[in-house]
């Protein structure tokens, strides 16, 4: 029987009603108490680690959750960890780039409904979760849904819908359903070594979605705040306005000064392409980061980390530009 460790985190799937709203409070216990056949289906241990709502979540917390699950990694056949959906995708691209080559499956599922409220989705999602860690293929994912997705290619698209998650640009994995998993092509190690754990992070990374109007002087201000890093979600293929409230020389400021600035585009699906319009070349002659067809939430832990393996701009772009969990689709 296969050896599962369930960390949890807090998040919708253990609220309850308090006096200002739902919060966390259920048990890892009571969770798997509302889930039948998880008994027959494996050994589960439990790992209180964190209680919060998961739109609290910082960077720090990411990495308790890599180190966590990383150490459980030597003991364990799988980990499935319950996390709030309002970030989950975050947490799940950030684990993908610090648990690195793991060669076990590190799940992340949570809930629209908290366990235990009528027509919850939480029991299915454990259980779907419970599955898919049992069944040895090595990464993180998210499980939810009834989808399995790549944990850095994972986004949530739907408020209060059950199908929360999409995986964008990018096939789902898998589908899962009363404990039978289709997949479309079964998941294997994309590099070889032994897993490693790297939880250096820079947190100091803005987003900035563009507008019809955004002022230049927000570039500057990003820049004197201290931050070392900008995601820029940009129009369509990655245009950037020239005319008007011109941001090139804003973005060639920062590039000047040391900052990495990443392009991708305000569209959920598609890629980046800075190549094909002039609004979206004359960028890229400032020096930005094309980030072709990542996700946001990915591209924005990418770079979190990336900053967090040095300082040098050239060595954080070739990081930008290296597939290292499924997580872009370079040209060529």
């Amino acid at each position: 029987m296969k050896k599962i460790l369930f960390i949890t985190t807090g998040g919708t799937i253990a609220s309850a009603p308090g006096k200002e709203g739902l919060a966390p409070a259920q048990s890892g216990e009571d969770l798997l108490q509302a889930v039948p056949g998880l008994a027959r289906l494996c050994h589960i241990d439990i790992r209180p680690l964190l209680n919060m709502d998961s739109s609290n979540m910082q960077p720090e917390n990411w990495v308790t959750i890599a180190e966590a699950a990383f150490l459980a990694l030597d003991n364990y056949d799988g980990v499935v960890i319950a996390h709030g959906t309002d970030t989950m995708a975050y947490t799940a691209a950030a684990l993908s780039f610090m648990l690195q080559k793991i060669k076990k499956p590190v799940i992340l599922t949570g809930s629209q409904i908290p366990m235990g409220e009528a027509g919850s989705d939480a029991p299915g999602n454990i259980y779907d979760a419970f599955c898919v860690a049992c069944d040895s293929i090595p990464g993180v994912y998210v499980v939810f849904g009834g989808k399995v997705i790549r944990g850095c290619r994972a986004s949530k698209i739907h408020t209060r819908d059950f199908q929360a998650f999409a995986s964008i640009n990018c096939s789902e994995v898998a589908r899962v359903k009363a404990g039978q998993i289709t997949y479309r092509q079964r998941p294997t190690q994309l590099a070889a070594g032994s897993p490693s754990l790297n939880t250096s992070l820079c947190p100091q990374v803005a987003l900035l979605k563009l507008i019809p109007g955004t002022r230049p002087e927000l570039l500057t201000a990003i820049k004197d705040l201290g931050y070392r890093g900008l995601v820029i979600e940009a129009f369509g293929l990655g245009g950037v306005p020239f005319q008007g409230r011109n941001l090139l020389p804003g973005l060639e400021e920062l590039v000047t000064a040391g900052l990495a600035v990443a392009i991708t585009s305000q569209c959920l699906w598609g890629e980046a392409d800075l190549s094909v319009y002039e609004v979206g070349r004359k960028a890229l002659k400032t020096g930005v980061i094309p980030a072709y067809d990542m996700a946001t939430e990915a591209l924005v832990a990418k770079l979190m980390w990336a900053l967090g393996q040095g300082d040098d701009l050239e060595e954080v772009t070739r990081i930008m530009l290296t597939n290292y969990a499924g997580e872009i689709g370079l040209p060529g």
